[in-house]
This record gives structure tokens, sequence and C-alpha cells, in this order.
């Protein structure tokens, strides 16, 4: 009844790690610049995660403001690493 239980608690254990790795962002490449329609010089970015998706960021503000999307001004953090995760995450 042990090994049956801490055989559980494994399984349960591995399965909550290959879910939080899942959506971890492995690299961020630049990919373009440009200007709004208001103005705005912006970067664009693509976030690689490790489950393959590539996603767009978009940075604003010389790289101060940091949002998910492409040419987004929603969904924005002030740090390049949380804008990343957030992106792997909803994918």
């Amino acid at each position: 009844m042990k090994d049956i239980i801490k055989t559980a608690i494994a399984i349960s254990f591995f399965a909550a790690s290959v879910i939080v790795f899942a959506g971890s962002p492995v690299s961020i490449t630049f990919d373009s610049s440009g200007t709004n329609i208001d103005g705005s010089e912006y970067a664009s970015y693509l976030v690689k995660c490790s489950n393959n998706n590539k996603l767009p960021l978009t940075a604003w503000n010389s790289r101060k403001t940091w949002c998910v999307g492409e040419v987004s001004r929603e969904n924005c953090h002030k740090k390049q690493i949380k804008a990343a995760k957030q992106a792997c995450k909803a994918k």
C-alpha cells in the first residue's frame, strides 16, 4: 500500500514539473522595429517557448515596457522576462 502511495506522489510531482516547464521561454530574439500610427516607436521580438511555439512581444518606450502580442499595448510588463513568461503561458 505504501508503494502505491509513493508511486502516485512521484507521478503527480513529475506531471506538475512537466506542466510548469512546458510553457517557459527558451530564447528572445529581435525581429524588427517600426513606428506606430500615432508616431510611437516600437521594437518587435519573438519568444521561443519550450513547447516550440514562437510568439510576438512588442517593446515600447525604449524597451521600458514589454507587451504580449504584435504591436500591442495590452498585457504589458516592465520586465522582458515577465512578458515572455506570460506569452508562453497563454499558448
